[in-house]
């Protein structure tokens, strides 16, 4: 997923903490709070599952690309492209439509309205502000303050690990791991900690 499950669960807590007093009442917030994750979650698996399906069709012709020297790469990424526009999926990284971000704009103005939509039909809460679009501002607003935050956090763990005194490549385990960790020491430098 293009964020960790614990950043998710984070942002799901946040966002219904900012919503609570003013906009939302409800007796029982933890089940707001899953509600909303499950919400993103499934948002953001769907590009996930679309990219299984493509590596799946490339290896069906992995033999017929090794002979025609054809990029797996390139491939790849015509292959997802043509079937996002089939299916009229909105695509979660924001760094592949030119957004700073990890999610795009449009995916979190499509999260917003999925999450409005969740928020009307539960029956764990009452929508104390009647109008959709002032909620789902807010929505948009929360994710994109709690994403910029999280981009500042990656790009600082991703500098500790371009400063090594040997170089180590991005993908590796070795980098995975230092990722995590400088990640995770980054985030709680905000007062961001993910096993709460």
């Amino acid at each position: 997923m293009l964020l960790a499950r614990e950043f998710v669960a984070y942002i799901s807590r946040q966002l219904v903490q900012k919503l609570i007093p003013a906009t939302i009442e409800t007796p029982n917030p933890a089940a707001v709070v899953e509600k909303v994750e499950a919400v993103i979650a499934e948002e953001l698996a769907v590009e996930d599952r679309l990219n299984d399906e493509v590596r799946d069709l490339l290896s069906q012709y992995s033999e017929y690309m090794r002979r025609e020297g054809v990029s797996y790469q390139e491939m790849f990424r015509r292959i997802k492209n043509t079937l996002i526009q089939q299916r009229k999926v909105i695509r979660a990284s924001g760094r592949d439509t030119g957004d700073a971000m990890k999610l795009s704009r449009d995916k979190v103005t499509d999260i917003s309205h999925k999450l409005v939509e969740m928020l009307r039909r539960s029956h764990d809460l009452r929508l104390r502000n009647k109008d959709s679009n002032a909620v789902r501002l807010e929505i948009v607003r929360s994710i994109t303050d709690l994403l910029l935050a999280e981009d500042k956090v990656d790009r600082a763990a991703r500098l500790k690990i371009r400063s090594q005194k040997r170089e180590i490549p991005e993908g590796s385990e070795e980098w995975d791991l230092l990722h995590r960790r400088y990640y995770s020491e980054e985030l709680k430098k905000l007062g961001i900690d993910l096993g709460r």
